[in-house]
């Protein structure tokens, strides 16, 4: 939905292909969202990233008008460009790549699943020590007494 509002402003066709619903149902979502407050509104991360690239070269005065016209307080502007630094500083290595997060859940599955085995293991063997403490006890297998 936020992908119809200003900044990003898509198409309502091409979005109603993406996400599969009825252009009509998003023009009523899209009036119902731009009759809210534009503080309600909530910005896509793209969006966000768009407005503080449009706003890097502006001067504080041209930024601050741009934030009344588009209903952002300078300290929100403030706030993504700042986690859009962080988030580019990071380095792409230390960034989880989805084929990597996809073994890494595999890799989870399976030390779970062999965890799982080895408690199994675990309590039996626990289980069939006690019983032959019990089964010790109950026929006095001490070869002291016996002899």
């Amino acid at each position: 939905m936020a992908r119809l509002l200003p900044p990003e402003s898509a198409s309502v066709e091409e979005v109603a292909r993406e996400i599969g619903v009825g252009a009509q149902t998003l023009e009523r979502w899209r009036s119902d969202a731009l009759s809210m407050p534009a503080r309600e509104r909530a910005w896509t991360a793209a969006a966000r990233f768009e407005a503080v690239l449009s706003t890097a070269a502006m001067d504080e005065t041209a930024r601050n008008a741009w934030c009344r016209e588009h209903g952002v307080y300078p300290q929100e502007l403030a706030q993504w460009r700042q986690a859009a630094t962080q988030a580019l500083a990071e380095p792409e290595e230390a960034r989880a790549s989805p084929q990597q997060t996809k073994q890494d859940q595999r890799r989870i599955k399976e030390l779970e699943r062999e965890l799982r085995r080895k408690e199994k293991a675990l309590a039996e063997a626990a289980a069939l020590l006690v019983l032959s403490k019990k089964l010790g006890a109950i026929f006095n297998t001490d070869k002291g007494e016996d002899e």
